[in-house]
């Protein structure tokens, strides 16, 4: 009887042979594997000194990886004078390749290795990063490049995760209608701010998938990668990522006065480079709920590779208070 696979983890030294036999960077001479979350990312050093960030790409609720357009994107987004990390092609020209493994073939694709830290707590490092938040946005205006595969509207972003969250194994008779009445309620109370602006978001910048440094000039700039989430959506999505990241996502919980300062220092920092209209204003708020709901829909959807335990009732429960909480939060602006 051969056994299914939901996952496999392949080593760095096995990502290191593949990627020496497929891309002419020359020969690999070290190789570490970063981290397993939504997908697998590993660290190449190359004989030449180079640097490069290998991705393998998740099985996912969506689909398959958006790999076409992010790769256009990023480019783009390079030449109009953005700071990313763009992806490296194959000796073929191939922007990604397939790698077979036991559970079927998955996509890899190489990215350009970035030092530096994550934003940090001082009102400098936050306008960093929040004015290049805004050249990208500003920047994608003119893209014209492959479309994207997903559109980050409330279908990607809310219908559909609370779709595969009902179905988790950890939920129960008692939550799952608690559940689907708030996200039918907030999907409802966004569609009633009528139109809210769009953007090419990055899709995850919640602060921790940048680097900020010093350039030549002695200023801080923020460099951004980790583009699995792009695509055109809402501005107001985009923008929630950052306070949802920085609130307390436990019920009962409170925002701290740093936390509110942080929170201040980014909105008006994003502000002083693009106008953000008042309907967007008042939708951040509630897009940060619904990136707690797309999360969980992720979370739900991972339960194949890290166990129904990833989301246990206990835990569903606290995020129904969450919610809740939720629904009346208000961000000072």
């Amino acid at each position: 009887m051969q056994l299914e696979i939901a996952q496999s983890t392949p080593t760095a030294s096995s990502i290191a042979a593949l990627v020496q036999a497929r891309y002419r960077l020359g020969e690999v001479v070290e190789s570490e594997f970063l981290r397993r979350s939504f997908n697998q990312v590993y660290r190449l050093g190359f004989a030449n000194g180079r640097r490069v960030v290998a991705r393998i790409s998740a099985e996912r609720p969506r689909g398959g990886p958006n790999v076409s357009f992010e790769a256009a994107a990023l480019e783009h987004w390079a030449r109009v004078g953005c700071q990313v990390s763009r992806c490296v092609t194959t000796a073929a020209g191939e922007v990604a390749i397939q790698v077979p493994l036991p559970e079927g073939a998955r996509t890899l694709m190489l990215f350009e290795y970035l030092d530096g830290e994550f934003t940090g707590e001082s009102a400098a490092d936050i306008q960093a990063f929040a004015h290049g938040l805004a050249a990208l946005h500003q920047g994608g205006e003119s893209y014209q490049g492959p479309a994207s595969a997903y559109v980050l509207d409330l279908d990607y972003l809310l219908l559909r995760p609370l779709e595969g969250l009902l179905r988790a194994p950890s939920m129960t008779g008692e939550l799952r209608p608690q559940f689907e009445k708030l996200g039918l309620r907030l999907h409802d109370e966004i569609r009633a701010l009528g139109e809210l602006s769009r953007v090419l978001c990055h899709g995850d910048a919640h602060g921790q998938n940048n680097f900020v440094m010093t350039n030549t000039e002695g200023q801080r700039q923020a460099v951004f990668f980790d583009f699995d989430e792009a695509g055109p959506g809402y501005l107001a999505y985009e923008l929630a990522v950052y306070p949802w990241n920085l609130y307390p996502r436990v019920p009962d919980g409170k925002a701290s006065d740093k936390v509110e300062m942080r929170w201040k220092h980014y909105i008006s920092a994003y502000r002083d480079k693009r106008p953000v209209a008042d309907a967007d204003l008042a939708a951040i708020a509630r897009f940060m709920a619904v990136r707690q709901f797309w999360l969980l829909g992720e979370y739900a959807g991972r339960v194949p590779v890290w166990g129904s335990q990833t989301i246990p009732t206990d835990q569903l429960r606290r995020q129904v208070a969450l919610l809740h909480q939720w629904e009346t939060l208000q961000l000072p602006t």
